[in-house]
């Protein structure tokens, strides 16, 4: 089953259920999901549904930081809330080992010999990792690397 068809199944047993929080998080999900749709006129494959998903994650854990900052607990749950129910559909990430093993593979795939080459190394490890890793720890560990 695909994400798209995972998200509409779920969304009808929150309805049926009456889960408010998380039938409001995947009509937003499933809105940036047509949206992408209409604006690129191309069906959302599970690949640009995880991208969407991570986007959707790190906006909110950027507006629960401000929220904590500005001592808001109330609003700062909710976006904790929806974050939980965004997670539901991302792939398992990476542990820390893993990103490591990745990070020698390309940095031995690139041939990388300094920082220097971090925009490339970077580059490739985007495309090989996506939404199957923290991008932040995947460049702290490539920084890591290659400064030593």
């Amino acid at each position: 089953m695909t994400l798209k068809a995972q998200l509409t199944e779920d969304m009808k047993t929150a309805m049926r259920a009456k889960d408010s929080a998380s039938l409001s998080t995947i009509r937003l999900v499933n809105a940036a999901i047509k949206q992408y749709e209409v604006d690129e006129r191309n069906e959302a494959d599970d690949a640009r549904v995880v991208a969407i998903l991570t986007k959707m994650i790190k906006q909110r854990k950027d507006s629960a930081q401000i929220y904590t900052d500005a001592g808001r607990n109330d609003l700062a749950d909710k976006e904790n809330a929806e974050i939980d129910v965004l997670n539901r559909y991302m792939p398992a990430m990476m542990s820390a080992n893993e990103i490591q093993v990745a990070v020698a593979a390309a940095i031995a795939d690139s041939g990388a010999a300094g920082m220097a080459d971090m925009g490339k190394v970077m580059g490739l490890l985007k495309t090989r990792l996506a939404g199957q890793a923290d991008m932040a720890a995947v460049s702290q560990a490539l920084k890591a690397a290659l400064s030593q």
